[in-house]
């Protein structure tokens, strides 16, 4: 074996090793926050365990005894009860979203879903999501 080809390995596993150091480093000043409002922000959720359960089985009573049908109102439930406990800096967040609203949507995407043979569900939650926080606001 010859010792050039053995020096240049050992050259290029040092220098997997300044990269790697190098990739921390940088990875660790882009994660810090320099913008001292965002620094000393506070997120909170007030929520029970209890009363976390009791919305987690009311959603799944409508949509068990609607045979799914309610579904969208069993979600603005659900998502209504997890915003209404949140506090970012001291604000409450708040949902208006309702049922109705995210009934038509339901009823289009449930029959983009079946004509795509279910090709269409993977852009089905991302829409969902995008629709709740279109509806996710501030309280004051």
């Amino acid at each position: 074996m010859d010792n050039n080809n053995f020096n240049n390995g050992q050259n290029n596993f040092n220098n997997g090793q300044n990269f790697q150091q190098n990739f921390q480093q940088g990875f660790n000043n882009f994660t810090q926050l320099n913008d001292p409002s965002i620094a000393n922000s506070t997120s909170s959720w007030d929520g029970g365990v209890l009363e976390t359960l009791v919305a987690m089985i009311v959603s799944s009573l409508i949509v068990t005894f609607t045979c799914g049908i309610a579904t969208p109102w069993a979600i603005c439930y659900m998502i209504g009860f997890i915003i209404s406990h949140v506090t970012i800096d001291g604000r409450r967040l708040t949902f208006d979203g309702t049922g109705a609203q995210l009934f038509g949507n339901w009823i289009k995407w449930f029959v983009l879903i079946v004509i795509t043979c279910g090709i269409y569900s993977f852009w089905v939650i991302p829409k969902v999501y995008n629709w709740i926080a279109k509806h996710t606001h501030f309280n004051n």
